[in-house]
């Protein structure tokens, strides 16, 4: 299985991605302009962590 799982990517040139640690659940914003780019966790309007909830398997 593979650690991240990229679940949302909008643009081109300039692109924004969600992507999601799959041990974790934590998701993570990455943003790439050009020659430039960064990740950071992404949060919800209250400023906490967004975490996927685990399946039950």
């Amino acid at each position: 299985m593979r650690r991240f799982e990229k679940v949302f990517t909008q643009g081109t040139l300039d692109v924004m991605e969600i992507w999601i640690d799959t041990k974790t659940g934590v998701h993570y914003l990455w943003h790439k302009n050009a020659n430039s780019g960064g990740l950071t966790p992404l949060l919800d309007e209250k400023g906490a962590v967004v975490v996927a909830k685990k399946s039950e398997s």
